[in-house]
């Protein structure tokens, strides 16, 4: 059913970027977000990281795999009237669900007003891993996700293998799971390509959770880390510039006067 041929009442959607997971970085428009919604709809990982905010809210969860349920969910929910928010870790719009929800608006031919959308951003996993880590993202970077159920892997491949050539420090978000066991291997061949074997990778899994891990290697060593590695980690890989030092990953500002040096 297309939106216009709804009984559209005044509803808004909310998109949410909870953040890593720590309280203290879901920020204070996040917060009021979901404190005033009538509805929260999102996957029952997101929704453990709120469910103190959720009392007396209809809640509304689907397991992963389901990102246009979801959305589809969200907008009727709104078009009946109802303050919804739609919620996401790290931040919606990185790999997130604002994505679907702006999809299935504009399939259904929404006017821009009714619902009315409001995107609330978070703190990515690319960004906690760096605080994490120290400074590595202090020039031009990117961020490729090695998952390959809605992105063709080869054109992953191009992208690794761009981005590795442009010298882009790049954030590598789902890395690893139970199925998917063989693309960090070959993003690691990709990228070794163009970078040297002493290039620095910061490995960070639950990044600014309680039970955060983190590690400092190097893309030669990188092999002995796999089994370490899972959709909970993102990774961080140097450019030619950046390096470790004390326990760690700084990559310099700019080019001009850049040192690398390892301790």
């Amino acid at each position: 059913m297309r939106i216009d041929d709804m009984r559209i009442s005044v509803g808004k959607i909310r998109l949410i970027g909870l953040g890593p997971g720590d309280r203290a970085l879901l920020t204070p428009a996040a917060l009021d977000a979901i404190c005033c919604s009538d509805a929260v709809v999102g996957y029952d990982g997101y929704l453990d990281q709120v469910r103190d905010l959720t009392g007396g809210k209809q809640i509304v969860s689907m397991p992963l795999g389901m990102e246009m349920q979801r959305a589809a969910k969200a907008v009727k929910l709104a078009s009946e009237g109802k303050a919804v928010a739609m919620i996401s870790s790290g931040d919606i719009g990185v790999y997130g669900m604002a994505g679907p929800v702006f999809e299935h608006l504009a399939a259904n031919g929404w006017d821009g007003k009714h619902p009315q959308v409001e995107v609330v951003p978070g703190v990515t996993a690319a960004q906690a891993a760096a605080s994490v880590l120290g400074a590595p993202l202090m020039q031009d970077f990117c961020a490729i996700s090695l998952s390959d159920l809605m992105t063709p892997w080869e054109a992953i491949r191009k992208r690794l293998d761009a981005a590795a050539y442009a010298d882009f420090v790049i954030a590598l978000y789902n890395p690893r799971s139970k199925r998917r066991r063989k693309q960090i291997a070959e993003a690691r061949s990709i990228i070794l390509k163009h970078r040297a074997a002493n290039t620095p990778i910061g490995i960070v899994r639950n990044a600014c959770r309680t039970d955060q891990e983190s590690t400092l290697t190097t893309l030669g060593e990188l092999e002995q880390h796999f089994d370490r590695i899972d959709m909970f980690t993102t990774l961080i890989i140097g450019n030619s510039t950046s390096y470790i030092h004390n326990g760690r990953m700084i990559t310099p500002r700019g080019y001009m006067n850049s040192s690398r040096q390892t301790s």
